[in-house]
């Protein structure tokens, strides 16, 4: 699947900068084209000759060659490549790309890339659990970018812990499967709700759930990355989604999200309601505060609309349509039930007896459950990885058969 792709691959200061060799070997292996560039600190570790040789083609470390009189357009470069790798990535161009800092060629021409972008982190267990950098991770997963996760392993601290950048060959398999899928949704129009649904008692209190809009993202921008045209209807959430393939909608009630979704549904080949949405909302909403010296008020709750049902009415038969159970008992069961009931085609089983599961975690543990009632569970996974597995799954449903490997 590499075979005359263009592929940038930026190096920066750290030691496995080493492993940078194996996998630029691989990648021209593979056919493709490679463009090695360097940030002055990645010099420290790994000649810029030693890439040179193996990419077959000239390194750049600096924008301007003061021995030869060379300009080095980072603008050209970066809309050259039909992809940017990034490896290993350490805390500090992790920072700067988070925040857009252009201070050497690396990260110049990372603003001026208009194509997929895949990032290696590879830095001590410490300063990879450390807030800003969780923090800068995120910020480039919402900008669409593919985080190529780190290994628990042996660091260069001599420590042992999560921090280590992931193999050579783990790293090519990676891309060869983007590549493999990126067109592969391609004119399909995907509709995905996440998040919670926030449901007023008063002007400043609400009731609400623990979820925070991860899963779903991670379905948008997997959905995305497959080309599809992607509707987003969040919930209250900070996360961010500006992928250009994906329209967000923002809201905040149950009420709000039904509207959004009947508005937007019959224009869509596939809907994935991932998004914890409040079963009841506060029958009579206090238009100020409630104060609390007038004592403890009686809240009564009114069902809330529910959207799987009604969109599952009006469903017709080129569409499709999936749903989510969060269960605690017989959970197979009430899946299966749901799904007959909502005219699903497939729906999406967790427990929230799972370690790792549920609201608030980057994993998730989950059975696939189809109209036949055939069950596929899978191991705790990252939530970008469960977004793939089930976005697989759709395809298959769907008929959407991905893109063969080229015949040698």
């Amino acid at each position: 699947m590499l075979k005359g792709k263009k592929i940038i691959v930026a190096v920066t200061g750290s030691i496995a900068a080493y492993k940078t060799v194996y996998f630029v070997r691989l990648l021209v292996g593979e056919g493709a084209d490679v463009r090695v560039i360097m940030t002055p600190a990645a010099r420290d570790f790994i000649t810029p000759l030693t890439l040179s040789t193996l990419s077959r083609n000239p390194v750049v470390c600096e924008p301007f060659d003061s021995v030869s009189g060379t300009w080095h357009s980072h603008v050209e470069l970066g809309l050259w490549a039909d992809a940017m790798l990034v490896a290993p990535l350490t805390a500090n161009t992790l920072a700067k790309m988070a925040y857009g800092i252009a201070d050497n060629f690396v990260t110049t021409v990372y603003l001026s890339a208009r194509c997929p972008v895949f990032f290696a982190p590879a830095m001590d267990s410490d300063m990879y659990s450390h807030p800003t950098t969780i923090e800068n991770v995120r910020k480039l997963q919402g900008l669409g970018h593919i985080l190529i996760e780190p290994q628990v392993g042996e660091l260069a601290s001599g420590l042992s812990g999560k921090g280590r950048m992931e193999e050579p060959e783990k790293i090519i398999s990676k891309i060869s499967e983007f590549f493999m899928k990126k067109e592969e949704f391609k004119g399909k129009k995907v509709l995905v709700t996440g998040g919670p649904t926030h449901e007023a008692i008063d002007a400043v209190r609400f009731i609400g759930n623990h979820a925070t809009g991860q899963m779903g993202l991670a379905l948008a921008l997997e959905a995305a990355w497959r080309g599809a045209d992607v509707a987003l209807v969040m919930g209250p959430s900070p996360l961010a989604s500006p992928h250009p393939r994906i329209r967000r909608y923002d809201v905040v009630s149950a009420e709000e999200m039904f509207r959004e979704c009947h508005r937007l549904f019959p224009e869509m080949d596939m809907t994935i309601m991932a998004a914890a949405v409040a079963d009841f909302t506060p029958a009579a909403p206090q238009t100020g505060k409630i104060k609390k010296r007038t004592g403890m008020p009686e809240i009564k709750l009114k069902p809330t609309t529910d959207i799987l049902r009604e969109l599952g009415k009006i469903k017709k038969k080129n569409q499709l349509l999936i749903g989510f159970a969060l269960e605690t008992e017989n959970e197979a069961g009430l899946a299966l039930e749901k799904l007959r009931e909502k005219n699903l085609d497939l729906i999406v089983l967790n427990s929230l007896r799972d370690a790792g599961a549920g609201f608030g975690y980057e994993t998730n543990k989950v059975t696939l459950i189809n109209k036949k009632g055939q069950q596929k569970p899978f191991p705790l996974k990252k939530k970008t990885e469960v977004a793939g597995d089930i976005l697989d799954a759709i395809a298959q449903i769907a008929g959407i058969k991905p893109a063969a490997p080229p015949k040698s």
